[in-house]
This record gives C-alpha cells, structure tokens and sequence, in this order.
C-alpha cells in the first residue's frame, strides 16, 4: 500500500461513498451493489481498487463475500496527515 495508490481510490466519489458504508460494519457485494445504480461488475472494479489500495479487506463465508474497513491504512493516512497540523500550530 502506498500512499498514491489510495489517495487514487480516495479520488471516486463512489468508492468514498463505499466507504462510508462499511463503516458501521461488513457488507457482501450484492449489499453494496443494492445502494448503488450501476453494474454488478463496476461495484466489483470499485471494490478491487479499494481492496488494491489497502482501504478494505474481505473475508470468505460460505458463498459470499464480506468487505470490510482496513483501520489501520486511516490510522496511518491520519498520522501523516497530522504531521501538518503539529507544524502549523508549533509556528504561533
């Protein structure tokens, strides 16, 4: 995972909206691709950039499949981003 990478995925408004669903927890594909006006494969391209990237990580049970948050990659994008804000507030 590198930072260009997911700051690429970060970029779709779509795969934002993705996000912000997982965040109250799991969701299989065809629960994602409900919300969602597209095809069954575009919601599969947006779920494997945002897999690509480091942001989800998905989990096997029986004949589906469940995404899910990866904390630590927004752990780290925080941290870094943090670093800014440090800086300005030491210059006052």
């Amino acid at each position: 995972m590198g930072f260009a990478e997911t700051f690429k995925a970060l970029a779709d408004s779509n795969r934002r909206e993705i996000l912000m669903m997982l965040k109250d927890g799991a969701l299989s594909a065809g629960e994602i691709a409900y919300k969602f006006d597209m095809t069954n494969a575009t919601v599969s391209y947006h779920l494997s950039q945002l897999k690509k990237a480091g942001l989800i990580t998905e989990t096997r049970k029986k004949n589906y499949i469940y995404y899910e948050l990866n904390i630590s990659v927004f752990e780290e994008i925080m941290l870094w981003i943090s670093q800014f804000k440090e800086d300005n507030e030491n210059e006052k």
